[in-house]
């Protein structure tokens, strides 16, 4: 039996929207979910805006994560408190497509356009601009980056272990998102090594950027 026969088909993937890289691996989620409707995939908000407070960062890395990175996680936060955190999935495709894809600047409109693209009132857009709803973006944050440590960043990833307990990563980070029988490998490949007592990390240089599709 292959590992995705014996093993819970439960992925927790943690993600802030502003991340091209977070955006690479949730696509290639998305393609192995579609060709394994068994698997249940439980989307969290993280934000990089939190995990950077307080660092020393180049300013436009700074005003990108750390003034303007509250905006959408605020939104999606909100949005899941007032309908549900099944529409944290759609709204992160939405809010993904226009900040990766068709490269929007952060705005209002930008906001706006993704909450309407999935059925959601516009209204929730104001949430960005307040602290309402932080103390839960910080909880469902720290919810995730205290599976993997904060020497990394997003996304994170959990998935069942050997035993059953629930193992973490930081990633798959790759590019572009894998398609077809690649992706299932990499599935089963992550579920494997969250198999395996005391794996923690496979890593090389990257030399390529996000290579959108």
């Amino acid at each position: 039996m292959s590992v995705h026969e014996t093993r819970d088909q439960t992925a927790d993937f943690w993600f802030d929207p502003i991340c091209p890289w977070a955006w690479m691996t949730s696509r290639w989620v998305h393609e192995v979910k579609r060709q394994r409707p068994e698997i249940t995939v439980n989307w969290h908000v993280m934000s990089l805006a939190v995990l950077n407070e307080g660092r020393d960062l180049p300013p436009e890395y700074h005003d990108a994560v750390v003034v303007r990175g509250w905006y959408s996680v605020r939104v999606l936060i909100a949005a899941a408190k007032a309908h549900g955190d099944e529409v944290l999935g759609d709204l992160y495709t939405a809010l993904g497509t226009r900040i990766h894809l068709n490269k929007e600047e952060m705005s209002r409109e930008l906001l706006e356009g993704a909450l309407a693209d999935v059925g959601l009132p516009k209204e929730l857009a104001e949430a960005a601009y307040n602290e309402d709803n932080d103390e839960a973006l910080r909880a469902s944050h720290a919810e995730g980056i205290g599976l993997v440590g904060e020497d990394v960043g997003t996304p994170v990833i959990a998935v069942a272990g050997a035993d059953g307990a629930r193992v973490a990563f930081f990633g798959p980070v790759v590019t572009p998102a894998p398609k077809g029988e690649a992706a299932l490998q990499l599935w089963d490949g992550t579920l494997m090594v969250a198999g395996i007592p005391g794996f923690y990390e496979i890593k090389r240089t990257r030399t390529q950027g996000p290579i959108f599709d």
